[in-house]
C-alpha cells in the first residue's frame, strides 16, 4: 500500500556539509538496530513468532504479528522526537538547527500516517523508543504480550 505522503521540503535548508549528509546517513540504520535485535532476541526468548520490516505494510514495520494483526516499531529517540520539546530546545542551539527541527517533524508526521493507514487496514500500532527498549525490554515484551491476547479485528475499523 502506498502512502499520500509528499517528500519533506527542505527548500532554502541545507546539510552541513556533503561529509555530514554522509556521516548522518551512515550512522542512522533502518533496519537491525541494536534496540530492535535487543526486542527481537527477548520476544523470541519468550516464545513469541513474528516477521521482520514487513515491506508491503505502511512503514514496513520492524516486527509484525500476523495472526494478532500487530505491528510494531522501535524508534529511534533522536530520528522521532522523543521528549520533542526538549529536544527541540537542544537543537535551537546547535548548527543547522533549522533543517535538523525540520527533518525531525517529518519523521514525526509521517509516523503519524503510518499508524492511521496501518489502522484503517484494521492493524493495532504498538511504539516503543529506543531508550526504553534498552532500559526495560522486559517491561516491553509485556506490553506487547498484552496486545498479543486482544481479540484481533477484521473489520478495518
Amino acid at each position: 500500500m502506498c502512502l499520500d505522503v509528499k517528500s519533506p521540503s527542505y527548500k532554502g535548508l541545507r546539510p552541513a556539509s556533503p561529509a555530514a549528509t554522509t556521516s548522518a546517513r551512515a550512522s542512522s540504520r533502518k533496519s537491525d538496530t541494536k534496540p530492535e535485535l535487543l526486542l527481537r532476541r527477548a520476544l523470541w526468548a519468550a516464545g513469541h513468532r513474528y516477521r521482520k520490516n514487513v515491506g508491503d505494510l505502511p512503514g514496513s514495520p520492524d516486527m509484525v504479528f500476523l495472526r494478532a494483526r500487530l505491528a510494531v516499531f522501535c524508534d529511534g529517540d533522536f530520528w522521532h522526537g522523543r521528549d520533542w520539546p526538549t529536544r527541540r530546545a537542544k537543537l535551537a542551539h546547535g548548527h543547522n538547527a533549522a533543517y535538523w527541527t525540520a527533518k525531525i517533524e517529518r519523521n514525526m508526521a509521517r509516523d503519524e500516517q503510518v499508524n492511521a493507514a496501518l489502522e484503517a487496514l484494521g492493524w493495532r500500532v504498538l511504539r516503543f523508543w529506543e531508550g526504553e527498549i534498552k532500559k526495560e525490554a522486559d517491561r516491553v515484551v509485556k506490553r506487547i504480550e498484552v496486545e498479543l491476547q486482544l481479540p484481533v479485528r477484521r473489520d478495518g475499523a
